[in-house]
């Protein structure tokens, strides 16, 4: 029987270094840290501004194949090559994301990485951490609270309370707070109207966090956030009710990145959350842009599969904070090649070579993703004890029909041991010049062609289908003057249509957009597809139900 022991009993049993020694590796001093205990600290800005000058290592982005039950590694495969690189003697920094509660406790679990490719502290960084998601989910609920102070004391700025756009969040999957009737009670509660929750890593203040420069930055951007309209349709901001002062104040703290360590005590950038489903599923401009100033390599991850996370990472990220990548990693598993192919997750430990073969051309569609942006892009198998032999062959013979190379990476069980094959072939890459980045369309596309560009080029869709109202809406925008922002689609991330039970590689089929919202401080368009929804619920068995602490006082469950 193959037994292992799970990612938090691995966690606990970690040696880890002072965070001051992690720090001195990457030349922060010690007064420039701002220590949470003793293996956490946020990166002072004052550091930050420091080291501007520096010149820029390389960037590689780590993404995947579309999401399935049987799980990939994406997070794993990026914690496990940033320890790669600094076992073939690179200065590498890993930058993720942070953790949010609602899928911890949900069904998708924490995002700190797996087996020996873990950073550390585990337990905080997938509950409280240093507090950013809850400092967000303040500021954000602050402006929700003055919107309803400035109506209930005269309305002076004729805000439309059949138009007030600015949802209420929180870090949970909550559906029953998807759509809510407010300020029942009578006239001292203010005026009933419907509102919302979304989850607060969809909140446009985190997306704000995670792409603003700095904090003049931030408060600018969060002076530019749409919140209301009035009855003649003109917008609202969040400046017109004094709200960027007092929200930058809540996200002072949150705005400095949190460094942390691997288990090979390497150092790690863990900072912002959005998903990638529903934002724009990338760890902040701050985090990335530092440690390219601190490393030859940064090895940064982008949420679920390529057509969502890589090519927010591509036409988001990168577009608005000038980055461009050497290198992308597409992170594959037999296990979900098999899923793929038809083969239903209870049987995945039975050897199908038929399967593999059927379920590859999800994976030959990522790469032919990536490569339209001009990145060039190695596969990394990530391991999985079941798999055998003529399985992984047949993965890598696919993929070398593909003109590309597959790589099998064992980090999950021997940490970087089981990855320098595919450090050696990111340095490769990225050394030879090869990348040639481009965004996939330009700023000035009208916003649905911008819309219908991704549905044909990356989802291979026929075309995005909207109401008229919704494209009177984008029309709007562009009369505005918004027409040059970029568009960040949420939709399901298990497959490249709407229907998430449709694997594989489908084409020809359409994308329907239901709604459309301007998220003007972060600079975006988020156009909702199909019945993806802004605030999950929980599943019928929670992860929460197995979430305990042991005799000891110590966590169980988390994964």
């Amino acid at each position: 029987m193959f037994e292992v022991k799970s990612d938090i009993e691995i966690a606990r049993a970690a040696k880890k270094k002072p965070i001051q020694e992690i720090g001195a590796k990457i030349g922060i001093p010690t007064e420039h840290l701002l220590p949470y205990g003793h293996d956490k600290a946020k990166v002072s800005a004052e550091f930050i501004k420091s080291v501007r000058g520096n010149s820029d290592g390389k960037l590689i982005l780590v993404t995947a194949i579309n999401p399935t039950p049987a799980g990939e590694g994406k997070t794993t495969t990026t914690v496990g090559l940033g320890d790669g690189l600094n076992r073939i003697g690179k200065r590498a920094i890993v930058c993720i994301r942070e953790a949010s509660l609602g899928p911890n406790f949900g069904m998708k679990g924490g995002a700190a990485g797996g087996g020996l490719a873990q950073v550390v502290p585990m337990d905080d960084m997938n509950l409280h951490f240093t507090g950013d998601f809850h400092a967000i989910t303040s500021a954000h609920n602050l402006l929700s609270a003055l919107i309803d102070n400035h109506i209930y004391w005269g309305n002076e700025l004729g805000i439309d309370t059949r138009r007030v756009v600015w949802r209420r969040v929180m870090d949970m999957n909550d559906r029953a707070l998807r759509e809510i009737i407010c300020s029942l009670g009578g006239v001292a509660n203010g005026y009933p109207r419907e509102a919302g929750f979304d989850i607060t890593v969809a909140s446009e203040v985190m997306a704000i966090l995670c792409l603003a420069k700095d904090l003049k930055d931030l408060e600018k951007r969060l002076g530019d956030i749409i919140v209301a309209y009035r009855r003649d349709k003109t917008p609202v901001f969040a400046r017109d009710i004094k709200a960027p002062g007092a929200m930058s104040v809540l996200l002072k703290d949150a705005m400095q990145p949190n460094l942390v360590q691997t288990l090979e005590n390497n150092p790690a950038f863990v900072h912002g959350g959005p998903f990638a489903n529903i934002a724009h599923g990338c760890n902040s401009v701050v985090a990335t842009t530092t440690a390219l100033k601190l490393a030859d390599y940064v090895v940064t991850e982008a949420g679920f599969g390529a057509d969502l996370g890589a090519e927010k990472f591509f036409d988001i990220k990168c577009r608005k904070a000038g980055l461009k990548p050497a290198a992308a990693v597409i992170v594959a598993t037999v296990r979900a090649m098999k899923m793929n192919g038809g083969v239903k997750k209870e049987n995945l430990g039975t050897e199908d070579v038929a399967a593999v073969r059927k379920g590859c051309p999800n994976l030959g569609r990522h790469i032919e993703n990536v490569r339209q942006f001009g990145v060039p892009a190695v596969v990394a198998i990530n391991h999985f004890h079941s798999d055998t032999e003529a399985e992984i062959q047949a993965l890598k013979d696919y993929v070398a029909s593909m003109g590309e190379e597959a790589i099998l990476c064992k980090h999950w069980a021997q940490g970087s041991a089981g990855i320098e094959n595919l450090a050696h072939k990111v340095v490769a890459l990225a050394e030879s010049g090869a990348s040639q980045f481009a965004p996939l369309y330009p700023d000035a596309m009208p916003l649905f062609e911008k819309i219908n560009t991704i549905v044909q080029r990356i989802y291979r869709g026929s075309e995005a289908i909207a109401d008229k109202s919704v494209r009177d809406q984008l029309h709007a925008w562009e009369a505005a003057g918004y027409g040059n922002l970029p568009v960040c689609m949420a939709k399901t991330q298990y497959s490249f249509s709407t229907d998430p039970n449709l694997r594989g590689a489908p084409t020809g089929h359409t994308v329907p957009v239901r709604e459309v919202r301007l998220s003007a401080g972060a600079g975006f368009v988020v156009a909702i597809c199909g019945d993806v929804m802004t605030m999950p619920g929980l599943p019928k068995a929670p992860s929460s139900e197995k979430i305990l602490l042991n005799e000891n006082g110590d966590i169980e469950g988390l994964s």
